[in-house]
């Protein structure tokens, strides 16, 4: 993930993380504020108790006090009772808050795809970004879940070693009597020091082994990635009902199995080694650190309390306060290292949120026209997609005449969808304008200019939620509306026999008696959902591909009487749909080739458009029998 040459500073860390805070918190309001409340409570709780527990055994060990023990006593259990009802609620306030989390943080991403142009969400480039980003998370946490991880754990180490300094400063303060011979050079200055510093070098120690093992965790992240998306690809393809059939006929198992053990569970990828190799090795070494580092506050502890600096109660305390302040030091140090580890990841994620939206936002608002008279024309447009070299559109000269209808038909990769792409201003062209009513789209605002189209896409998607829904685009409709724009694109019958109408749940992800509808279904409820909006301009960009020829010619008679005075487009690549038009325009090669009615057209029988007819009429034609023998 990082090289040597790419060194992440502590500055770097800060403030990437500082803006993830405010990102998240504007998200999701209050939940670094309960996990610095429970962190800090979760710190600062083992020291009541250790304070305590040091006080009545003094007083064991000493006077034996009933007056004294008594209330010590009642205050430890009282104290422990309190603090563990307090961590114990915010911890559920914690984990709530941390669904809570795990759900708003995604809403951040929503927004960003919803606001972004179309054309960068098209791009492939945009996709793996993203992609990459959730497998980070779901592979190792990494991005924004760790870091909301490893603030609780910065909080929780600050608030442990202030908690841990307050009961350990009277360790190297309180005096070991003159009494005590050689051991009176534990009083010295220059000794108490030095066994500071050696006691804060082995805390850190074992924290920085474990940084160093992150480190190389977070380098494995690109070919574990691949191997978690192996897993998730792979590993659950036997639930996928829709692959069922073929699974059993061609043995897809198989492959499968091989890919699974070949790239995601294999013990010999790349984190497995590094596993047994150098995140091994620094995790065990952050581990011995430890066990040196509470021998020697025993060592040191022990020894002060035999020379006679404290009873043996104190013990205790200051073996569980310097125990705590170490391993607080280690939270803290390993939390930051955690956090610089996390960089990449989170420049990943602000990669993906700061991509800018370049297509110009115009300010002119359409007007709102009951006679529908938008004009449309496209004016010498050429085209071609991002990271292409290859022209998609060349020199498309096209008005649509108000009403009218036209068909747009051509061979599969001709332009035709990029044309409608283009129309919807999804896209904006490299050469040329698009006009409406005479004005360059790029000046109308862009939403204004988009609710003047309905547009059935070749693969159009319908949501597992009520039908009535899925047509209007919203929960709260007009039903009737709703049901005039189903039986206008032929679903009446079907209507009338689905148990609950309008209310009917589409499939089952959320429902156990939801309607699962065929894909000829499923077009005309994409069909009546255009027609509910009710734009100027419809567009039908071989939604029907899925049906046969006659199907498909019955649904376009049908729609061209129920378009009404709107401007209809049709695309197909089937001609004998779109006989019924008033216009065709051919495309070829990016390029308008031909343009008139289907008599026209067809009678030019060197064109386009009459090689693609005769091409097709085969198909339809029946051929004689031969004669029998």
């Amino acid at each position: 993930m990082t090289s040597k040459s790419d060194k992440i500073t502590m500055r770097e860390t800060l403030q990437i993380h500082w803006r993830a805070f405010k990102d998240i918190r504007r998200y999701c309001p209050g939940a670094f504020g309960v996990s610095v409340l429970y962190g800090t409570a979760a710190a600062l709780s083992p020291y009541v108790t250790v304070y305590l527990s040091a006080r009545i055994i003094n007083e064991l060990a000493g006077a034996r006090r009933l007056d004294v023990l008594g209330p010590l006593a009642i205050l430890a259990v009282a104290s422990g009772a309190l603090l563990t009802f307090v961590t114990g609620a915010l911890l559920r306030w914690k984990t709530a808050k941390e669904a809570e989390f795990l759900e708003r943080k995604n809403r951040l991403f929503a927004d960003k795809m919803l606001s972004m142009d179309f054309a960068d969400i098209d791009k492939v480039e945009t996709h793996d970004l993203r992609s990459q980003i959730a497998q980070s998370e779901t592979w190792a946490g990494f991005g924004f879940y760790r870091f909301w991880d490893q603030f609780e754990k910065v909080a929780q180490g600050l608030a442990g070693i202030l908690g841990a300094a307050v009961l350990t400063i009277s360790l190297f303060t309180l005096p070991v009597p003159a009494s005590a011979g050689t051991f009176t050079v534990l009083n010295r200055p220059a000794f108490i020091a030095l066994l500071v510093l050696a006691l804060a070098f082995t805390a850190a120690l074992g924290p920085l082994c474990d940084n160093r093992a992150m480190d190389h965790l977070a380098r494995c992240a690109e070919n574990s990635r691949f191997g978690n998306r192996v897993f998730h690809g792979f590993g659950f393809l036997a639930d996928d009902k829709g692959r069922g059939m073929d699974i059993r006929m061609y043995g897809q198992q198989k492959i499968a199995r091989y890919y699974m053990e070949k790239e995601s569970v294999n013990g010999s990828s790349a984190l497995a080694r590094a596993c047994r190799g150098p995140i091994g090795i620094w995790a065990a070494l952050g581990s011995c650190a430890s066990a040196i580092l509470t021998g020697l506050i025993y060592l040191f502890v022990c020894v002060k309390a035999w020379a006679g600096a404290f009873g043996v109660g104190s013990v205790t305390q200051y073996v569980g306060a310097v125990s705590a302040l170490a391993k607080n030091m280690g939270v803290l140090i390993e939390a930051m290292g955690v956090l610089r580890s996390n960089v990449p990841f989170t420049r990943d994620i602000y990669q993906f949120l700061d991509i800018p939206n370049q297509m110009y936002q115009g300010s002119l608002t359409t007007e709102k026209r009951s006679d529908r008279q938008y004009e449309v024309e496209f004016q010498d447009v050429s085209f071609k997609y991002p990271g292409s070299n290859t022209w998609a559109l060349r020199h498309v000269n096209i008005k649509f005449r108000i009403g009218r209808r036209m068909a747009v038909v051509g061979e599969n990769g001709s332009g035709k969808t990029t044309f409608i792409k283009l129309l919807c201003r999804l896209y904006d062209p490299q050469e040329g304008h698009i006009l409406l009513n005479g004005i360059d789209i790029r000046k109308y605002n862009y939403r204004d200019y988009m609710a003047l189209f309905s547009v059935v896409f070749q693969d159009f998607q319908l949501l597992a939620q009520p039908l009535g829904a899925n047509v209007a685009g919203a929960q709260d409709y007009d039903r009737t509306r709703a049901e005039k724009a189903l039986i206008d694109a032929g679903f009446g019958e079907r209507l009338a026999a689905m148990p609950a109408g309008l209310d009917t749940m589409l499939y089952k992800e959320f429902a156990e008696d939801g309607v699962d509808v065929s894909g000829g279904e499923a077009q005309k409820i994409a069909i009546a959902r255009a027609l509910y909006k009710d734009a100027p301009f419809i567009v039908l960009d071989e939604p029907t591909a899925a049906l046969d020829p006659i199907a498909e010619a019955e649904i376009y008679a049908k729609f061209n009487d129920i378009a009404g005075d709107k401007t209809a487009i049709y695309i197909s690549h089937r001609l004998s749909s779109c006989k019924f038009c008033d216009e065709i325009a051919v495309f070829d090669h990016g390029q308008v080739v031909q343009r008139g009615t289907h008599e026209q057209l067809l009678a030019d029988e060197t064109g386009k458009y009459a090689q693609l007819w005769h091409a097709q009429a085969q198909y339809y034609t029946e051929a004689p029998s031969p004669a029998k023998a």
